[in-house]
């Protein structure tokens, strides 16, 4: 995956429709939310944590969707703020892993103020 060539491909696809004028980070992150809503509704009466749903083709289809949307609008906001995403990445993991040592993190759910 080319996130470069993804990001301009969702540029031109914007802008061959005049689209870039709503494209604020406002509206941008308020479409992320939405999008992350519908994938959390697929999950919300889950009794099997979304093992089952999962299981069914339909159902991973919709799935997919969602996450592609969370995806694209996420690459969105980025491209639009002149984020590094590589850069940006790999300074959150850095800072996780400091957060989260392994001695203290492993096989534990807690939150690193709590460890």
């Amino acid at each position: 995956m080319n996130i470069i060539e993804i990001q301009a491909r969702l540029e031109k696809f914007a802008k061959d429709r005049n689209w870039d004028q709503f494209h604020t980070p406002k509206n941008l992150t308020m479409a992320l939310s939405v999008e992350v809503a519908e994938l959390v509704e697929i999950f919300q009466w889950s009794n099997s944590g979304g093992l089952d749903e999962i299981k069914d083709p339909e159902t991973r289809k919709k799935i997919e969707e969602e996450i592609a949307d969370i995806f694209i609008y996420l690459l969105k906001i980025s491209s639009k703020l002149n984020c590094d995403l590589d850069e940006i990445i790999q300074s959150k993991i850095n800072k996780n892993e400091k957060k989260y040592p392994i001695e203290k993190s492993f096989g534990n759910s807690k939150k690193y103020d709590d460890l």
